[in-house]
């Protein structure tokens, strides 16, 4: 079956390169090529979740990757560390209860 769908993609390939100007099958690919992606994107759902720490870093749940993160500080800067954790870094040490340092995640995951 595999060689079947091989040899027949090699004598379109073949026939729209000998026709200099548009393929006939050109629309026919293009449009199932558009109706598959459409039936694949209907049963695709993206789901968010925020996910706040009192710390320097928020991990986002099993199955999740983040997204974007904030540092509560503004001292501070974030990165992302295996696609799954947030850490703040702050360039002075933040000494005081009032501005205590917190980071936010922000963590989605793509389900069909």
């Amino acid at each position: 079956m595999k060689m079947r769908v091989a040899v027949l993609l090699a004598v379109i390939a073949m026939f729209c390169a000998a026709n200099a100007q548009k393929c006939p099958l050109d629309g026919l690919m293009s449009s199932l090529t558009e109706s598959v992606a459409s039936a694949v994107l209907q049963k695709v759902t993206l789901s968010c979740i925020t996910v706040p720490s009192r710390g320097y870093k928020a991990e986002c749940p099993k199955g999740y990757k983040v997204m974007c993160c904030s540092c509560t500080n503004p001292g501070c800067y974030w990165n992302i560390s295996n696609d799954q954790t947030c850490i703040c870094q702050c360039a002075k040490p933040i000494s005081t209860t009032v501005n205590r340092i917190g980071v936010i995640a922000r963590c989605c995951k793509i389900a069909m």
